[in-house]
């Protein structure tokens, strides 16, 4: 099979292919080089794009392989990572407009895993700056644009901003994003990707630059929810490396499935067409016999209102800067400068009260979730802006507080959380749905997702191409 046809294959297919021979590292990686000149300076995903480093990891892979040498279900498999890990031997600058200091470029344990088993990494994809925002923006290096609009430059989703976007461009199949308050799942939705967040603790985050250690955790976007069920066995640690070539999880058959559908908040104020999307797709999966109820939320409801106060994330941050980066407060720029300042409005006495108030609600979250397979509710509830309507500061607080409403649950709530792509918009801009579950519960999230892909079918068939993708 040609590359590129092979790239537009699921992951399980490639890993097989390349296991048995049939292709090889090195001719993804050119393919996937190739498709980057054709978009990448329309699509902008990256910050740091190094095609002969990629080249020669793509050998290596091959070279192993050609010894009988399988170090893992990811070797040769070309993935983007965002510029928030540190790669050694990639610079890193947490989209910031200086470079962090050296500590900051070491592998951590998620990237160390993908270097066990040779896989290809293409590149270190754009950030919001500190990864303070969900909307995608950064008026240092520019926004990534979002590929479903062929003629305005609409946001991508923030603040794993380019990881939506490589895939799209075909120079990843898997991207690893970073996830705080949504910044995983964001991009997901407004790109028509799938984005897996892992519950706390699931995966280190050492390695990693910190926006809020209390709230940040690792995650990974991918084209399907087979792709992110084979691209989360392979890396985490409880799997060991080694996902079969077949799907690692399975799916669940729908009549198994009980659903409960949060109410309240979370489906208000949608922009026209993503509550009506996102009830069409859980219609759907009820006609196949799952069991689905409404369910009260009020946790949820609190962390909103919570989330809405501030001061967590920017408390934070502050202290970050304080300790790791003083030299780059005067180079933040205005609107995450704004952010920040939160923090020093906030006492010492409130944080903590605030940290016994989520740790609480955490619990009663867990509980409520433990009765069902998944809650589900719209994943974000805004149609992603054009760049140049959130460029002042009151219409970028605005559009990003109501962009990370929804996703910011799972944080403050310490759940696991997985979107995928279900339809269009008014607008036609791609809708997620967003499944919650307990900590520790991404496996089953990720066979719910399956059951409900395998109705629906994979972006490309559900929602078609987007007008800046190459086909195929």
């Amino acid at each position: 099979m040609a590359p590129a046809s092979l790239l537009s294959q699921p992951l399980s297919e490639i890993a097989r292919a390349l296991a048995e021979g049939k292709a090889s590292a090195l001719e993804l990686a050119e393919a996937g080089i190739e498709r980057h000149g054709r978009l990448g300076s329309t699509l902008h995903a990256y910050k740091a794009w190094d095609p002969d480093q990629a080249l020669l990891q793509a050998r290596a892979a091959d070279a192993a392989c050609a010894a009988g040498t399988r170090l893992g279900s990811l070797q040769g498999v070309p993935i983007a990572i965002k510029d928030l890990y540190g790669i050694s031997g990639w610079p890193t600058f947490a989209g910031t407009p200086k470079r962090l200091p050296a500590k900051w470029e070491q592998d951590g344990p998620v990237v160390a895993s993908l270097r066990r088993q040779l896989a290809t990494i293409m590149g270190k994809t754009h950030t919001v700056e500190l990864a303070f925002g969900g909307l995608g923006t950064n008026p240092h290096w520019g926004t990534p644009r979002n590929p479903w609009d062929a003629t305005a430059h609409r946001v991508p989703g923030g603040s794993s901003s380019g990881a939506g976007v490589s895939l799209w461009e075909g120079s990843a199949l898997l991207a690893l994003g970073t996830d705080t308050a949504g910044s995983v799942r964001i991009p997901a939705s407004f790109t028509g990707t799938v984005g897996l967040k892992t519950g706390s603790g699931r995966w280190s985050t050492a390695g990693i630059v910190p926006l809020c250690a209390r709230l940040d955790t690792a995650g990974l976007l991918a084209r399907s929810v087979a792709d992110a069920a084979y691209g989360f066995a392979a890396i985490d640690p409880a799997w060991g490396r080694w996902a079969p070539l077949e799907a690692a999880i399975g799916a669940r058959a729908p009549a198994d499935l009980r659903i409960g559908i949060a109410s309240g908040l979370v489906w208000e104020d949608c922009a026209p067409g993503i509550a009506e999307a996102a009830q069409e797709a859980l219609a759907t999966l009820a006609a196949k016999g799952a069991k689905l109820a409404e369910v009260p939320f009020p946790e949820a409801e609190e962390a909103i209102a919570i989330f809405r106060r501030g001061g967590i994330q920017s408390a934070e941050c502050d202290a970050f800067l304080e300790a790791e980066l003083p030299e780059w407060r005067t180079l933040i720029a205005p609107i995450v400068q704004m952010r920040i300042a939160d923090g020093g409005a906030i006492s010492a006495r409130e944080l903590l009260l605030r940290h016994r108030r989520m740790d609480a609600l955490a619990q009663l979250a867990a509980e409520r979730c433990a009765g069902w397979d998944a809650i589900a509710l719209p994943t974000v509830p805004i149609s992603p802006p054009k760049v140049e309507e959130v460029a002042e500061i009151e219409d970028y607080r605005r559009a990003n507080n109501q962009a990370l409403r929804n996703t910011c649950v799972a944080n403050y709530l310490t759940l696991t959380a997985l979107t995928l792509p279900v339809g269009l918009d008014a607008l036609g801009m791609p809708v997620g749905l967003m499944l919650l579950g307990p900590p520790g519960g991404e496996e089953r999230l990720l066979s719910v997702g399956l059951a409900l892909e395998r109705l629906l079918g994979v972006a490309r068939e559900r929602l078609g191409a987007p007008p800046l993708a190459p086909a195929g």
